[in-house]
């Protein structure tokens, strides 16, 4: 996840600096791009900007898939600690009618 976040942050600094854009516009840019939504309000218009997107995204979409993957993975995992038996309860508290009436 931290190499994530190095990426995506050495991608915004080199868009800030490069195509001349305030450091949030170039972060916005950054991770709009890896993770591949691309709304076009922003493009890059000077030969090297567009060269770095294009190895940007070809390398930066596997690493955001792998570091998405890691986190739904650790989620996952945290689920499946929960005991059974503490499932059970859970479950069973819930479907008992309320006693208030």
């Amino acid at each position: 996840m931290g190499f994530t976040f190095t990426i995506i942050g050495l991608a915004a600094l080199f868009y800030s600096l490069v195509e001349g854009w305030p450091y949030l516009d170039a972060l916005y840019f950054a991770v709009m791009t890896i993770a591949t939504v691309g709304y076009g309000d922003l493009v890059p218009v000077t030969t090297l900007g567009r060269l770095f997107t294009i190895v940007y995204v070809l390398i930066g979409l596997g690493i955001f898939i792998a570091a998405a993957s890691a986190l739904a993975e650790a989620i996952l995992s945290q689920r499946e600690r929960t005991s059974p038996d503490q499932t059970a309860r859970v479950c069973a508290q819930k479907s008992q009618p309320s006693s208030k009436r």
